[in-house]
């Protein structure tokens, strides 16, 4: 694209799966185009940009400026001292469009495929099949490379990366051996948690697994940050005691993730480490399965998938899609032993 600036300030404010995503096309950006950017994002999502080649620095919107009038001079203040640069709406909100409209620069905005989601949700994929085949050929990242391409580039060219330095990596390698675990077996991480109760495995199935797993003498953890107990305590039992950083650097030296739909999901593919992800009330329509060459997808056969976007949908089920999942299904599905 002769004249764009190599400048650009990219908005992604929402959820950390998210802002994890945009990774991957940043860095192709970088590697192809020499862009670099300011991350427009929250500032739990900050860590997620640490350490990015292509990450000139992150900002991030206090309380005060998100309502109306608080955005407003926000969005001017950013627009004035970025004047020149692009803006890389990944967003695509009244917020982001209000800023794109007070922006001095070129502006590109990602599709979100509004009518073909409706469509999904209203009718389901044998009814809405056009729909489904469009959403299901296009995941997130591919979604937002054409706000930049006239063309989705590939899944595995827009695979999200963390990049994380060697002093993260040796405090996880002390974290683990801290909770009674050798690192160099490469244990597996358990998350137990999930956003909304659609979402999560039943308790039982995970005290099952890690039952299991004690069996077949295969060393395991859990991490994340819930205000919910963990279903598995104990020495092992990380949660709430790492931040981002520490989380992904854990998930980088195990030997797999097991997780539901979740942000800490796209950090095990963001790492490179083998994703087992339990999917129940959301499909691949929406885009978020993870992409990597390992990562595994298991989910129940159910014609009333998927009942809602995020897994906040009550359901009317006696047996809920997720405790359909097995957790010998779940043991089946992990790597060889390394």
């Amino acid at each position: 694209m002769a004249g764009l600036p190599t400048s650009w300030v990219v908005v992604r404010l929402s959820a950390l799966g998210d802002a994890i995503l945009t990774t991957g096309l940043l860095d192709l950006l970088h590697r192809e185009r020499g862009w670099t950017f300011t991350v427009l994002t929250k500032p739990a999502n900050a860590p997620v940009f640490a350490d990015h080649p292509a990450v000139q620095a992150v900002a991030s919107p206090g309380l005060g400026d998100l309502g109306p009038a608080g955005w407003l001079r926000f969005a001017a203040g950013l627009a004035k001292g970025h004047a020149g640069q692009g803006l890389l709406d990944l967003h695509g909100t009244l917020r982001s469009r209000l800023l794109s409209l007070l922006w001095r620069g070129p502006v590109r905005r990602y599709p979100k495929f509004g009518l073909e989601r409706r469509l999904l949700s209203l009718l389901g994929p044998g009814r809405a099949s056009g729909a489904a085949a469009r959403l299901a050929g296009l995941n997130v990242p591919q979604r937002y490379s054409l706000a930049v391409f006239p063309q989705a580039r590939s899944r595995a060219e827009l695979r999200p990366r963390l990049y994380l330095a060697q002093p993260v990596l040796a405090q996880a390698r002390e974290i683990l051996v801290r909770a009674g675990l050798d690192p160099d077996r490469r244990p597996v991480a358990l998350h137990p948690f999930a956003t909304h109760p659609g979402k999560a495995w039943p308790a039982a199935h995970w005290r099952t697994l890690a039952g299991e797993l004690d069996q077949a003498e295969i060393p395991w953890f859990v991490l994340g940050q819930s205000a919910t107990p963990s279903p598995l305590h104990g020495p092992r039992d990380l949660t709430n005691r790492t931040d981002l950083r520490q989380a992904a650097a854990l998930i980088s030296l195990a030997r797999c993730l097991v997780t539901g739909d979740s942000g800490p999901m796209h950090l095990g593919t963001a790492v490179a480490t083998p994703v087992v992800a339990l999917f129940g009330p959301t499909t691949v329509h929406w885009g978020f399965f993870p992409s990597g060459e390992r990562d595994v997808v298991l989910e129940p056969d159910l014609a009333c998938r998927p009942c809602s976007l995020h897994g906040g949908r009550g359901c009317d089920r006696p047996d809920p899609c997720m405790a359909a999942i097995t957790p010998a299904r779940v043991l089946q599905a992990m790597p060889p032993r390394p």
